[in-house]
């Protein structure tokens, strides 16, 4: 039981903003990241959206915290374990 705990806390967790909430019990988070570019130099932001799992009714806008999980469905891979910021 102890390696089960030791394994759920090795998933990645990611903080994004939700673009679509249009889709029931899913929603579509964007997450940016800043890398250097390799031969410039320049600090570049690299974008990547991903399709989470919902439970919680995440609006557009808000500040999620989304963990790797088992496939849910062929793009769902993502679920949303809390909602860090609410959109005004």
């Amino acid at each position: 039981m102890a390696e089960n705990s030791v394994n759920r806390n090795r998933r990645k967790t990611r903080q994004g903003i939700v673009v679509s909430n249009k889709m029931e019990k899913t929603v579509v988070v964007k997450i940016e990241r800043r890398v250097q570019h390799p031969l410039y130099g320049k600090v570049v932001i690299r974008t990547e959206k991903f399709k989470a799992h919902d439970l919680l009714n995440c609006d557009e806008g808000d500040r999620v915290e989304i963990m790797e999980t088992r496939p849910i469905s062929k793009d769902k891979k993502w679920r949303v374990t809390q909602i860090l910021e609410k959109v005004k």
